[in-house]
Order: C-alpha cells, then structure tokens, then sequence
C-alpha cells in the first residue's frame, strides 16, 4: 500500500500515540489487543492502524534477531571523519557505504564526526578485515575511531 506522504501534516492523537507505543514494543500485536489496551473497539483500531501506516507514521514491522545466533557476535560503532565536504565526495561515500555488508546502520551526524556506523562481523579479526579491506579502500575518509559494544543495556 502506498503512503500518502502527508507525515509532516499528519498530528497524532494521544490514542495514535498509545498504538504506536504498543506497537515499538511488540510488533506482533493483533488488532484485537491493541483495541483492548486502547479503550476502542477492533475496527476503529483497525483503520487507526491503517491510518498511521499510509501516513508513513508506522513506516514498517520486523523481527529482532539475535545476533549471535546468526554470527554477528562482535558489534562496533565505527565514527568516520571525511577530510572534505563538498557534495559529490559526501554522496560518493553514502554511495559506497551502504553496499557493505557489514554495515548495518549508517548515521549521518552534525559534531565531532560526520558519520558513525553500527558495523556487525563476528569477531575483531573480521573488523580488521573490514577495516583493511573495505573502509580503507573509501577516498576521503581521514579519521575512524572504533568504540566496541561490550553490551546491549536497552533495546
């Protein structure tokens, strides 16, 4: 279903407000309990729910998996510094930034650093090769500082 585009018109009601808060914590919640725990009856629920989907409020579902499981046991917060900033060599590294796998998350940032990526591998030795292999070979960054997750305190 298309969004209508209209989030920035779009003003939420203490009751949209309550359905989005339910639904961050549990994305799995049925009409039927969201409209229990909100005071409505499921099809009003409904078409709130629908309502804030197309306006782009709710921009989506997903699991959270464990990352260990899947062999992303070691996460970073790379912080990357560009030696300039005029707009073809930022669009250049967004460009290349997203195709890396292990990137999972890019931030672009106003403050010390211009980006910060949440980078996932299995252990220090694949971060040194992302390091080496990947980050290195994208022109002009001229400073990273690594800060390693030792744990996961809120989710």
């Amino acid at each position: 279903m298309e969004k209508e585009n209209n989030l920035a018109a779009f003003q939420p009601d203490e009751i949209d407000l309550k359905i989005m808060q339910l639904l961050s914590k549990n994305g799995k919640l049925g009409n039927k309990e969201i409209a229990h725990e909100i005071g409505l009856s499921v099809s009003p629920t409904f078409e709130r729910v629908k309502r804030l989907e197309r306006n782009g409020a709710i921009e989506g579902y997903k699991a959270i998996i464990n990352k260990k499981s899947i062999g992303k046991g070691l996460q970073v917060f790379c912080n990357v510094s560009l030696k300039a900033h005029n707009l073809d060599l930022i669009e250049a590294f967004e460009d290349q930034i997203v195709h890396i796998e292990e990137v999972a998350k890019c931030y672009h940032l106003a403050g010390n650093f211009d980006y910060s990526l949440l980078v996932e591998v299995p252990d220090i030795d694949s971060y040194q090769d992302f390091l080496k292999q990947k980050l290195a070979s994208i022109p002009n960054i001229a400073n990273v500082q690594s800060s390693f997750v030792l744990s996961l305190i809120k989710k």
